[in-house]
């Protein structure tokens, strides 16, 4: 019985730092601002307020994070985020539906959207990122339409308090939306890590012509994760809603840069190299960690875009540079024999 060759110590340590650093670097933020604010900073109503506040945007980076599987990007989804709170209002406040209908017609009509993503980008043959790009634009247009510009705001009796208590409530001493995140993390980790549905996609991501040549349909399988982004972007909408309680037409796109900035640098930890919804999460802790402590510390206006802007820059590099050493990685197959030449006979 032969054993396995063990890792170099370098090599050793640079996996666990791919894997556990992001992990690692949280830990040491959250202790760097705990010691620089320790009258504000590690108290669990500032725990709680993270939490709470960081909600909406880790529900939608982990939307990112299905597409981002096969190596597509879904631009569409602060777009989709801001129809889809403001349609929830619409239905709600002004039409008078039942608040448990609106909100489950909201959250199929973004699966119908992640649909219709998928079939241009699969079909029509468009990249993803223009693909979405224009029906985002598409999705603003009918935001403004529905509102005409202005803000949804309820009547005097206000939301109905079981709607409201969607986000408002508390589970376990948790603040309600922060145990849906880890719900709807638990529910991915299963999706992409141990069924087959999730091997398919990270086969697709990673090299689409093998995924065609074994027989996977690969076409089907893309638009699966864009109605898996749009599923997830129509419950964001609807934490949104029940959080602002107005429907505001602008406010979808505040959430578009932090969401791919999470997607992206969740895919250098955990499962190097690869979206994965731990990952995700984890990348979420660090930007919430860092904005409340710069928040705290008294930045100006301008920090948190900048904090966001500089992160995905970095996010993106590491994902590109964890890519290229697991491909130097990968053990070369060894050449092969050229076959001897024909004899030529006199």
């Amino acid at each position: 019985m032969t054993r396995s060759p063990r890792r170099p110590p370098g090599r050793r340590f640079g996996h666990l730092l791919g894997v556990y650093g992001l992990l690692a670097l949280a830990a040491l933020l959250f202790l760097a601002f705990s010691l620089a604010l320790p009258d504000t900073y590690p108290t669990l109503d500032n725990i709680s307020a993270v939490l709470s506040n960081q909600s909406i945007p880790a529900v939608l980076a982990l939307g990112a994070t299905i597409p981002i599987a096969t190596a597509k990007f879904d631009l569409s989804l602060g777009y989709g985020l801001g129809l889809a709170h403001v349609m929830v209002m619409q239905l709600i406040a002004v039409d008078a539906w039942p608040w448990p209908l609106a909100c489950l017609v909201v959250v199929l009509g973004g699966a119908v959207v992640g649909a219709f993503n998928g079939m241009v980008v699969e079909f029509a043959r468009i990249d993803s990122f223009i693909a979405t790009l224009g029906t985002g634009s598409i999705l603003y247009a009918v935001t403004g339409w529905v509102t005409d510009g202005a803000r949804i705001v309820p009547g005097p009796h206000g939301l109905p308090a079981a709607f409201t208590d969607l986000y408002d409530s508390r589970f376990l001493g948790l603040p309600v939306s922060a145990c849906y995140v880890l719900l709807l993390t638990a529910l991915l980790w299963l999706l992409l890590e141990r069924l087959p549905l999730g091997r398919y996609l990270y086969v697709i991501g990673s090299n689409p012509r093998a995924a065609e040549l074994v027989g996977i349909p690969t076409r089907r399988y893309v638009v699966h994760a864009f109605v898996g982004s749009g599923l997830v972007v129509g419950i964001a909408g609807v934490l949104l809603a029940a959080q602002q309680r107005v429907g505001n037409p602008s406010v979808g796109l505040d959430y578009l840069l932090p969401a791919f900035v999470s997607a992206l640098l969740g895919s250098t930890t955990i499962r190097p190299g690869r979206a994965n919804a731990v990952g995700t999460l984890v990348a979420v802790v660090v930007l919430a960690i860092g904005l409340a402590g710069i928040g705290q510390l008294g930045a100006r206006f301008w920090a948190i875009p900048l904090f966001n802007g500089a992160t995905l820059l970095v996010a993106v590099g590491m994902a590109g540079y964890t890519a290229r050493r697991q491909v130097r990685q990968r053990p070369k197959e060894p050449p092969r024999a050229l076959p001897d030449p024909p004899k030529v006979t006199s």
